[in-house]
């Protein structure tokens, strides 16, 4: 079965883009690398030098590549990170911060948490199916915004069923020391399963403001729900970070 010939609509300056975009984030073209210069991507793509220039100036945009006119264009240095879920899902120890702050500041980045909105509200339609909420239920909402070397780096929305949120830190408008998997541990609530869901989505209007986009490039949208004891849904959480600056990486045993 052949592939149907389908015309791709968009501008040849987006095209270039994206297929440069693809060779940075597969690492033909690593960290520090020169880009092929204007006289090579012209024939390449058979564009003139402002199209190539159009497109370069997409990627300068998205933080993957900098130079000026008339000099080379490189790669940025440690542009495209992975994120290894596994790294930091367990409670932190006792009197250590949240391990997302840890973890990151182990791989050599400055990180920094900004809580944003703590309040009663409801949740998504998938969301709350992962909590079990009744239709119209509401729940705890706790956003916040993690950011790298002063770069917004990932929305985080994370819910609560309110019998576990109520009279607990969990409502109150500061960070959690150690972060909620410890507070839900301290509270007899431990987390014994995580299951993500990751989808590639166009960024909402709230997403793309905090995120600072350049673009409506996709961004990677993970559903983490987090089961207690007796498999019970005690944490939903929404993280959303941009698709052409993260990976995701998981490791599998055989079962």
């Amino acid at each position: 079965m052949t592939v149907p010939d389908i015309e791709d609509r968009r501008s040849l300056h987006e095209r270039i883009a994206a297929d440069l975009r693809d060779e940075i984030m597969s690492g033909d073209l690593a960290p520090g690398a020169k880009l092929p210069s204007t006289v090579h991507l012209k024939a390449r793509f058979d564009a003139s030098s402002a199209t190539v220039q159009k497109a370069l100036q997409l990627l300068k945009e998205e933080q993957l590549v900098i130079g000026r006119a008339g000099a080379s264009v490189t790669v940025r240095e440690h542009r495209q990170r992975t994120v290894r879920p596994s790294a930091f899902m367990a409670p932190a120890a006792a009197g250590e911060p949240y391990r997302w702050l840890t973890e990151a500041a182990r791989l050599g980045t400055r990180p920094h948490s900004t809580l944003l909105e703590v309040a009663e509200a409801r949740p998504p339609a998938d969301v709350s199916a992962a909590l079990r909420l009744e239709s119209g239920e509401t729940a705890l909402l706790r956003r916040q915004v993690l950011s790298l070397d002063g770069e917004p780096a990932e929305l985080v929305t994370s819910y609560y069923p309110l019998d576990i949120a109520r009279s607990t830190p969990l409502m109150e408008s500061r960070k959690i020391k150690g972060g909620t998997p410890t507070l839900l541990a301290a509270l007899g609530f431990p987390p014994r399963l995580s299951v993500d869901r990751v989808s590639a989505r166009v960024p909402t209007q709230d997403q793309y403001r905090a995120l600072k986009l350049p673009s409506d490039l996709p961004v990677l949208r993970t559903l983490r729900v987090v089961h207690s004891d007796d498999e019970r849904p005690v944490e939903a959480t929404v993280m959303v970070k941009a698709g052409h600056l993260y990976e995701i990486q998981y490791a599998f045993t055989p079962e």
